[in-house]
């Protein structure tokens, strides 16, 4: 935290956004569907490169690894970067690595949706706030076997848990980060609504 004095406060956070952001960018959906020989992730289902559509493959494990590896870019990049500077830098990386995954600019700006890096960040940031996550996902996913339904609100939750216990700063970067997500998931948003959104265990 003394690092982050006026002085240092603008290079600083600069180098925190473009690491987060270039950490962010690696699109591993596409450099592992790629590696096993299947191709252009993007060219497939909903043209995503996260882990939902890389399991349109048909490859479990490729679509595991892109989930675990899409979250740990944005676990990387805040906790590097707050533990490196403080919380404000953490802030920062994490926030640029989750741009990064949706935008990344060596594939045209057009990434994920964001939810496994949204999960990244906040383990980086808020590690405990992803056992919150985690129950509401799992609740609903049981409920109403909508995957994306479950993450939608699971992201309204974490801000507001973030806010009541405390994390003032993070909870404020995770409103933005929910908004955004929301944005990003408005055609799974409109299937829900219309009741032609794919449920768990579907293929589609």
């Amino acid at each position: 935290m003394e690092l982050f004095n006026w002085q240092l406060a603008l290079p600083l956070t600069l180098g925190c956004l473009a690491f987060g952001y270039l950490l962010g960018s690696i699109p591993f959906g596409l450099i592992l569907t790629r590696m096993a020989g299947l191709g252009d992730v993007r060219k497939i289902g909903s043209g995503n490169i996260g882990a939902t559509n890389v399991l349109r493959t048909g490859n479990k494990k490729l679509a595991a690894a892109t989930l675990l590896l899409d979250a740990l870019k944005g676990t990387a990049a805040a906790a590097i970067a707050m533990y490196a500077f403080g919380v404000e830098a953490g802030i920062a990386a994490g926030f640029a690595a989750f741009l990064g995954h949706l935008y990344p600019v060596w594939l045209g700006f057009k990434g994920g949706k964001g939810i496994a890096t949204y999960i990244g960040v906040l383990l980086g940031l808020a590690p405990l706030i992803v056992l919150v996550f985690a129950a509401v996902w799992l609740a609903l996913a049981k409920l109403t076997r909508y995957s994306s339904l479950s993450a939608l609100v699971a992201t309204l939750v974490v801000p507001v848990v973030l806010l009541v216990s405390g994390y003032g700063k993070i909870g404020l970067l995770f409103v933005v980060m929910s908004f955004i997500t929301w944005i990003k998931h408005r055609a799974n948003i409109q299937r829900l609504l219309a009741g032609t959104e794919s449920r768990i265990g579907e293929k589609g």
